[in-house]
């Protein structure tokens, strides 16, 4: 009894040990961030978030278009990606026979471990091409002149731009939210399912008023698995964002991300002040990064307070 006694002791002390280490890892990566961004930080100050110049010559620098293209294509990525997950997961959990599930979902796994430069190159040779002679015509021709949306799809189509690369990074995240969708999903207890249809539900309202209650949380989870994705994706959008430290209204038009900025100067940072303005980038995604996961864990905190105070 004394060794199995020592054994758990040694256990819940290594545990511990993991579990502060997390937290200390975080810390430490974010101190590193702080201390690297300080010369930019006393240069520019808050000014550094609202300036669109970034100029390594003359040594002016500005995070505006960067934190534009990166909100901007995740949230074109999410607009498409989550209804698109959602049909999926419905299809295979509920409307897919049983013979075609199977190999749906393995080509959806498949399609999660793609590497993002096969996607970067794909959508650089393939979809830009395609979207250039096809798409952003019919774009530019029928949307261009309306009065409120018009801005946004002005321009030469040049098949690369934040819209390209908002619908690569929604092809990237649907499998990774397709695939967590379709697992909570099927832990929905079958007799509640049953209980809906015997009432008389169709299979719209048995999954928006039944399965998608009992798995918010999941489902949210999923979503922040593809929105984190979304927002430190580096090499596909990279390929296709065009990578130009301009900012316009139009989303057919070269733009840049924080990820895309980190990736193209890094290298070639030269200078104090240059580095750390790009590491006062990396801060600014983190920042992001956590603002965002902090507002859906909030959000799902009321959600289910509201839930327990309506019981």
């Amino acid at each position: 009894m004394k060794r199995h006694n020592l054994l758990d002791i040694l256990f819940r002390n290594v545990t511990r040990l993991s579990a502060f280490a997390v937290l200390v890892l975080l810390v430490a990566i974010i101190v590193s961030l702080i201390i690297g961004s300080l010369p930019s930080i006393k240069a520019f100050g808050f000014q550094f978030l609202t300036s669109a110049e970034w100029n390594p010559v003359t040594d002016e620098f500005g995070a505006l278009v960067p934190i534009v293209g990166t909100l901007v294509t995740s949230a074109i990525a999410l607009l498409i990606a989550i209804p698109v997950s959602f049909g999926i997961a419905l299809f295979l959990t509920e409307l897919s026979p049983r013979w075609l599930r199977r190999p749906l979902g393995i080509a959806i796994e498949l399609l999660a471990g793609i590497p993002s430069i096969i996607y970067g190159m794909w959508g650089l040779f393939v979809f830009a091409p395609l979207f250039a002679d096809h798409v952003q015509p019919w774009l530019i021709e029928h949307l261009g002149p309306r009065p409120i949306i018009g801005p946004l799809f002005q321009g030469v189509p040049m098949g690369i731009g934040v819209l390209t690369a908002g619908i690569i990074l929604a092809i990237m995240v649907i499998p990774f939210i397709a695939s967590v969708m379709r697992d909570v999903f099927e832990v929905v207890p079958t007799l509640l399912k049953e209980s809906a249809y015997g009432l008389g539900a169709t299979t719209w309202e048995v999954m928006w008023k039944v399965v998608l209650p009992y798995t918010k949380i999941g489902v949210a989870g999923g979503i922040m698995l593809g929105l984190g994705r979304a927002l430190g994706e580096t090499m596909a959008v990279t390929f296709i964002i065009g990578n130009a430290h301009t900012l316009s209204a139009s989303l057919l038009m070269p733009g840049n991300s924080i990820s895309s900025a980190l990736a193209n100067e890094f290298n070639e940072a030269v200078g104090k002040l240059y580095t750390s303005a790009l590491v006062e980038l990396g801060l600014i995604l983190f920042l992001i990064t956590f603002i965002v996961l902090s507002m859906a864990r909030y959000m799902l905190y009321m959600l289910t307070k509201r839930e327990g105070s309506t019981t």
